[in-house]
C-alpha cells in the first residue's frame, strides 16, 4: 500500500471535484480517489515515453465516458 501524504487546495476547487465525485455514478468513491487519477493521468501524458496496455488503455476511456469527456 502506497504511503498517502495531505495536500492542500483550496475549498472552491474542492467542491468542484466534490461535485464532479458524487456525478461520476460511482466511478470515484472520493475527491482523493479522483485527484489522484486526475493528477497520474496528467503526469502519464507529459511523459511522451508512456505507453498504455490495451486493458489500461480501456480503462482510461471508461473513465472519460463516465465523466463525459467522449
Amino acid at each position: 500500500m502506497n504511503e498517502k501524504v495531505a495536500v492542500y487546495i483550496s475549498r472552491k476547487l474542492y467542491e468542484r471535484v466534490k461535485k464532479e465525485v458524487e456525478e461520476s455514478g460511482g466511478e470515484f468513491k472520493d475527491v482523493s480517489e479522483y485527484i489522484e487519477f486526475v493528477l497520474e493521468e496528467l503526469l502519464k501524458e507529459e511523459n511522451e515515453e508512456a505507453v498504455y496496455t490495451k486493458e489500461e488503455e480501456e480503462e482510461i476511456k471508461r473513465r472519460l465516458r463516465a465523466l463525459g469527456y467522449m
